[in-house]
């Protein structure tokens, strides 16, 4: 089944629920959906969609820290479920060990031996790991590995 249909779907499902979040979420990420279409000038792939619920789930993760921040427990729990909801329409997110072996493996087939080759392992990283891990973490992990 494509994302967009799941997405239709689900939609039906929580207005049958009364669930006020999943609702919100799912009606957030149309939307986004949709202004991305528009942008592109063509229908979304499953690959654009899950992009663009990467792209939701970053921003609520960042929303997440700065209402810990600010000591929000009622904003962080709705941030929270919000989150787990998103994560849903993703692929199984990488583990850290996983993550390490990519890394290591692209480091070794360009050659890298310092930060400055940074920028040429997260080219090559990027596309394999595209919507299965968080951009930071890539970052962090190949930043600890050249170091």
């Amino acid at each position: 089944m494509e994302l967009l249909e799941r997405l239709n779907q689900d939609l039906k499902q929580a207005m049958k629920d009364k669930d006020k979040v999943r609702l919100s979420v799912i009606r957030m990420v149309k939307s986004a959906t949709k202004n991305r279409e528009i942008e592109l000038g063509h229908p979304l792939s499953d690959e654009d969609v899950q992009s663009v619920i990467q792209k939701e789930l970053k921003q609520r993760k960042d929303s997440l820290q700065a209402f810990q921040d600010a000591n929000r427990t009622d904003l962080a729990e709705t941030a929270e479920q919000e989150i787990r909801i998103l994560q849903d329409y993703l692929p199984q997110q990488l583990d850290e060990q996983a993550l390490r072996e990519i890394v290591t493996q692209v480091i070794e087939q360009v050659g890298a031996t310092s930060k400055a080759d940074m920028g040429k392992v997260m080219g090559q990283v990027i596309p394999l790991v595209r919507n299965r891990a968080d951009g930071k973490a890539v970052q962090q992990m190949v930043q600890s590995l050249l170091s």
